[in-house]
């Protein structure tokens, strides 16, 4: 479901994916709430761009639609927005509350989610370790997009992003899928279906929905790996100095 357009370093633009129109319904069988209505153009995600912006992150969301069916004050409330960032070895494997999972051996450090009431930023140091709350994202609505600056070191992470039905009535705010039908809840097929309607994944995977595992965007840098090999070059340059001094000295 998306196209890789950018990839720069630490400045500006990082990541830029788009991902295509009218694939926001799960697997494809999942039947949207009829009470309130909720268009499905606006739990589509469009594409998805992750900037470094001074000391934080910009991350902006495009959708098809920005919808306010619960006359949220910020003028959006159709959907529920996650963003998972991280991607380096450790973190947290589970999607919060969403019903799914990374997939390939990588976890998030950070976890955004967006909605119209408010919004959230947590982070863990590793993985089982309970979450910390940092300071809440700023978001502001430009056109279709969800423009989010966040407390989040700038650099290269790989993402995890999400869109699912907005609820009052949930604790969280995510409407999960359920089998039996009616007008006021999000239908599946199956019982435990994942709770988003639309992910950011390759066109026409529906590994998420049907294993229940989701593949990040992005690239993560192994910070670990770049400490061991810089420690490395250090311990080389010092030898080859002490090589130079011991040549110069007199016999």
């Amino acid at each position: 479901m998306l196209t890789l357009l950018t990839a720069t370093l630490l400045t500006g633009t990082l990541l830029s994916v788009t991902d295509p129109a009218g694939d926001a319904r799960g697997d494809g069988g999942y039947v949207l709430p009829r009470r309130p209505p909720v268009p499905e153009a606006a739990l589509d995600l469009r594409s998805f761009q992750a900037e470094a912006r001074g000391s934080g992150m910009r991350l902006t969301v495009e959708l098809g639609a920005v919808e306010n069916p619960w006359q949220a004050p910020s003028g959006f409330s159709a959907n529920v927005t996650d963003i998972f960032v991280g991607g380096g070895v450790g973190g947290e494997r589970e999607l919060a509350d969403l019903r799914l999972s990374t997939a390939g051996g990588q976890g998030w450090t950070y976890h955004l989610r967006v909605t119209g009431f408010g919004s959230t930023l947590v982070q863990v140091a590793e993985a089982g370790a309970p979450p910390v709350t940092l300071t809440a994202p700023s978001v502001r609505v430009e056109g279709t997009r969800l423009v989010i600056d966040a407390a989040i070191a700038p650099g290269p992470y790989a993402y995890w992003v999400t869109s699912s039905v907005y609820s009052p009535l949930t604790p969280a705010g995510v409407l999960r899928p359920v089998t039996a039908p009616g007008p006021a809840v999000l239908q599946a097929g199956r019982a435990g279906a994942p709770a988003p309607v639309d992910v950011l994944a390759p066109a026409g995977d529906v590994t998420p929905f049907t294993r229940g595992t989701l593949t990040p965007v992005g690239r993560a840098r192994d910070r670990r790996a770049l400490t061991l090999t810089a420690l490395g070059g250090l311990g080389l340059l010092a030898v080859v100095l002490a090589t130079l001094r011991s040549r110069r000295r007199p016999a």
